[in-house]
């Protein structure tokens, strides 16, 4: 999809979004969605179109890094409760618990045990949530591996995207078939009728976040919360312009 279609597309879904930030708010309503997908699927770049139109201090992004030596002895979903939101909040994770079910198990961080475990207790947890009142949404990104190479190359390329390039991700280039099966096993046991699993294309990524942000604003009610319109009072005398006094001046631009 070209750019500009995108944009013109995207606009009114941000419109949309946006209602449904306030919908959140004026009911008190809590939001979760997880983004899970192999690597360059594109989960980033559809968390920030989510999300960039939005209050932040309602909206929060989390992306936990490696779980610190504390943190590995606790119970596992543990790190990720104090990330839940409050009333009216929307809590949108970039990879989630599910790390246990693919990059972990994959790679070996995890015994089976463990990985057993947590095929086991994630439908229990979900459930507790959705139980609690908390609206819950999981979206795979899916991607073939010839549209995830492209990608891998062009981070290689760009001096400002290789930072998203990690020993983990060139590993994962060798093991595309283990991490489908390891995604197989993990929809078998965590696809439940309280907390499905939604699994889009974005071999086009523009195409894909479309799709997905249509699909989420689907699965709420009419989101329209009428307000009384904002007046802004005419100032009482002619706009003062900024002075500065004292020692601190305003730089000069460089730019144009």
């Amino acid at each position: 999809m070209k750019k500009k279609a995108y944009e013109k597309h995207l606009e009114p879904l941000q419109l949309e979004l946006n209602n449904l930030a306030h919908w959140l708010k004026h009911t008190g309503t809590r939001m979760v969605v997880l983004f899970e997908g192999r690597d360059t699927a594109g989960k980033g770049g559809t968390i920030n179109a989510i999300a960039e139109r939005l209050n932040p201090r309602q909206v929060h992004i989390v992306a936990l890094a490696k779980p610190t030596e504390r943190e590995s002895s606790q119970w596992y979903f543990q790190r990720y409760v104090p990330h839940l939101p409050a009333a009216g909040e929307l809590v949108l994770f970039d990879r989630s618990w599910y790390n246990r079910a693919g990059v972990e198990r994959v790679m070996g961080f995890c015994s089976d045990e463990e990985y057993r475990t947590f095929l086991k207790q994630a439908p229990v947890f979900e459930r507790t949530l959705v139980d609690e009142g908390i609206l819950l949404f999981k979206y795979w990104l899916a991607v073939d591996q010839a549209q995830q190479e492209e990608r891998f190359a062009e981070r290689a390329e760009d001096p400002l995207k290789r930072w998203k390039l990690s020993p983990i991700d060139m590993k994962a280039r060798e093991l595309f078939r283990e991490y489908g099966q390891a995604r197989e096993a993990m929809f078998e046991a965590t696809h439940t009728k309280h907390a499905p699993w939604h699994v889009v294309d974005f071999n086009d990524q523009r195409r894909g976040r479309l799709t997905l942000i249509r699909h989420l604003l689907d699965q709420v009610p009419d989101l329209h919360i009428d307000d009384p319109p904002i007046e802004l009072a005419p100032l009482p005398a002619k706009p003062a312009k900024e002075r500065y006094t004292g020692p601190v001046k305003p730089m000069k631009h460089k730019y144009g």
